[in-house]
């Protein structure tokens, strides 16, 4: 009869032992995530250019602005702690030469969060070409922001005088160039599927925007040169990544919510282009003669495409006078407003 009593005794204490240790597992994250935030700083201000902060419709888009003469607006690459920053040693080689303004995209930076969709990034980016160039564009963009670039120049050719891809990801180029790729978007499929589960999203990304992991991404994916990725980078990336807005176009891009199809807006493009690829997608560089008879089979005739030797996902933050000086020349060529 003890040795009964006992049994039911134990079993009755079962599922308070599983309850306590799935609130446990649910608890600490949760802990950790609040120890995170509470010893996190703020990224520091910029330190170059005019800051200016642009009233849209959308929302505010913090952007920096250097130079003068024509405009030339640069869109940074998506990925962990990524902003307009990582244009700043390219578009001090450029100031000289034009106007350039390097927004903070919808969410990410210091930009005002928006709904982390396509077609708002284009609205809100379209209504900034409009409401603070005020005249036609270079419109320069890095890694999956080519897409975008692409479709606002096909869409809205009074607001773009020409497109500057630099790294793209996100297009289906000739030769294979231009797919969007794990390098690119520094995410396994298998992460993308767990941050489709509310219960483990913040754990996820808390694990992703830690120091190793992005030490290691940057090193191994974004720069050819290891030796480029300093703590001062590195901590920008870490606190950048870490606020709320950044987090949530962060994880929304993770899971492929941003990728945009602009293959056909590629065929269709009227507009001269310039492309800029890594070492990494040069040994195969697509042709430039395509027929434009609108199949998406090869790119606008006249293309431009350089190979920037020694770089990896962002030429223009790892070789940034290069890059300023190649668009500087693509700028002189275009016609006259």
């Amino acid at each position: 009869m003890k040795r009964s009593g006992q049994t039911r005794e134990r079993r009755r204490r079962l599922p308070h032992r599983g309850l306590a240790l799935a609130a446990a597992a649910l608890a600490v994250p949760a802990v950790a995530h609040a120890l995170i935030q509470r010893r996190l700083r703020a990224p520091e201000a910029p330190g170059w250019g005019r800051t200016h902060r642009y009233a849209g419709h959308l929302g505010t888009v913090a952007y920096q602005e250097l130079g003068a003469g024509p405009p030339v607006v640069l869109l940074h690459a998506f990925g962990p702690g990524f902003d307009a920053g990582q244009w700043r040693a390219a578009a001090e080689a450029l100031a000289p030469h034009c106007r350039v303004l390097a927004p903070d995209l919808p969410g990410w930076g210091r930009s005002a969060t928006l709904a982390p969709r396509p077609e708002l990034y284009l609205a809100s980016l379209a209504d900034f070409l409009s409401g603070a160039v005020w005249e036609r564009a270079l419109l320069v963009a890095a890694g999956h922001a080519a897409p975008y670039a692409v479709r606002l120049a096909a869409e809205h050719p009074g607001l773009v005088a020409g497109v500057a891809l630099v790294a793209p990801h996100g297009l289906s180029l000739p030769g294979g160039r231009g797919h969007s790729s794990q390098a690119g978007a520094a995410a396994h499929p298998l992460v993308a599927q767990l941050l489709q589960v509310p219960l483990l999203r913040v754990s996820v990304m808390d694990v992703l925007t830690s120091r190793a992991a992005l030490g290691h991404y940057l090193r191994t994916a974004a720069y050819a040169a290891a030796e480029r990725v300093d703590a001062a980078l590195l901590e920008h990336h870490y606190r950048v990544s870490h606020l709320p807005a950044h987090r949530r176009a962060l994880a929304a891009y993770w899971r492929g919510e941003l990728d945009l199809g602009a293959a056909a807006a590629l065929d269709r493009l009227q507009v001269p282009l310039w492309i800029g690829l890594s070492s990494v997608d040069g040994a195969h560089p697509p042709s430039g003669d395509g027929d434009g008879d609108g199949d998406g089979d090869g790119l606008p005739t006249g293309t431009q495409v350089e190979v920037i030797a020694g770089t990896r996902d962002l030429p223009h933050a790892e070789r940034p006078l290069a890059v300023g000086n190649a668009i500087a020349r693509f700028l002189a060529q275009l016609p006259a407003a």
